[in-house]
């Protein structure tokens, strides 16, 4: 194979990979998302995080 054809590959591969690694995060407002937001501790979440399990999983 040739260099660039090596690079493409390995472009693709790469996005593929992130596209993957980013999907798996759960929608916001399920149990899946509140159980993921309580585990990531007080130091971990943003406000905006915050105000939205407040608003999903609380009331």
């Amino acid at each position: 194979m040739t260099k660039p054809v090596i690079r493409i590959t390995t472009l693709i591969a790469s996005i593929s990979a992130l596209f993957l690694l980013t999907a798996c995060e759960p929608e916001m407002g399920t149990p899946e998302w509140c159980k993921m937001i309580k585990e990531k501790g007080v130091e971990n979440v943003t406000a905006k995080e915050t105000a939205n399990f407040a608003k999903n999983c609380v009331l």
